[in-house]
């Protein structure tokens, strides 16, 4: 791909390639917590300044919430196989390479920026499917569901932070009027570190900047009632079941995050609702 083409990326969209180096590099470990080697071959094949993010303790988050992202996903079609996932602000992610269970229906929605660099690399298929849209946009929402098979999972990794809140606000609202009773899987950061961007290790690399502070999960059960709070983990609380097959000095790592408490570590979570 030409420099030319990557500069056309917005500048919330550049922050895509954070998570996609960080699976690229966790890839090449002797003992990584996840293999994503697509992954790898896309940042070899991309002209754009990947150095900036090496040795960056948020590459490890990225990989982490990622794996979590994973294994919700997983469950999901464990139990509901022939379902729907769509991947919200998909950028360059690879889900479907890694958890696909051959019968579920994949939807790769993001902005169209975001698409035309993400068809150099993948390609539709009758259950894959990828959409041009705001997340915010009504259109999108009553063109899948007149598709969706069984169930629908929402997987929103890295996405609802960097749009205002009333932005977030409708987008739930969105999913919930055209998909009741769906799952909704996203991360949330708290103004400890919304207020401290700047000197945060990945985004002071780049000029996005989060717009929404969210101090609790449970603010988003209130939005809407009936919507509910599954689980919400930090990447020191992982699922036990994720957290025992990571490599032994991961495991460590997180130990001694957890007894810092530092607010960039606590203040950020991970939750999965289900939409009223």
């Amino acid at each position: 791909m030409t420099t030319e083409r990557e500069t056309r990326l917005g500048t919330v969209q550049e922050t895509l390639l954070i998570p996609l180096y960080g699976r690229a590099v966790e890839s090449g470990k002797e003992e990584p917590a996840l293999s994503d080697p697509r992954a790898q071959e896309i940042v070899a094949a991309i002209d754009y300044d990947f150095a900036r993010f090496d040795n960056l303790p948020s590459l490890v988050g990225t990989v982490l919430r990622t794996a979590l992202f994973d294994l919700w996903v997983s469950d999901f079609l464990t139990e509901h196989p022939v379902s729907t996932v769509v991947e919200i602000g998909a950028g360059l992610n690879t889900r479907y390479e890694r958890v696909d269970n051959g019968r579920a229906r994949w939807f790769d929605l993001d902005l169209p920026d975001v698409i035309d660099l993400r068809r150099s690399f993948f390609t539709d298929t009758p259950r894959r499917t990828t959409i041009a849209a705001s997340v915010t946009d009504d259109a999108w929402a009553t063109s899948v569901a007149s598709k969706a098979e069984g169930p629908c999972f929402f997987a929103a990794e890295a996405v609802l932070p960097f749009l205002q809140e009333r932005d977030v606000r409708h987008a739930v609202d969105l999913l919930a009027e055209h998909f009741p009773g769906s799952l909704l899987a996203l991360d949330m950061a708290g103004p400890g570190i919304t207020g401290a961007q700047d000197e945060h290790d990945a985004l002071s690399k780049v000029e996005a900047r989060m717009q929404w502070a969210c101090a609790d999960p449970a603010e988003i059960t209130g939005w809407r009632p009936g919507t509910r709070l599954l689980t919400s983990c930090t990447l020191t609380d992982l699922p036990a079941r994720l957290h025992e097959r990571l490599p032994a000095a991961y495991r460590e790592m997180l130990s001694g995050l957890a007894q810092q408490r530092l607010v960039q570590v606590d203040e950020y979570r991970i939750g999965l609702f289900r939409l009223a």
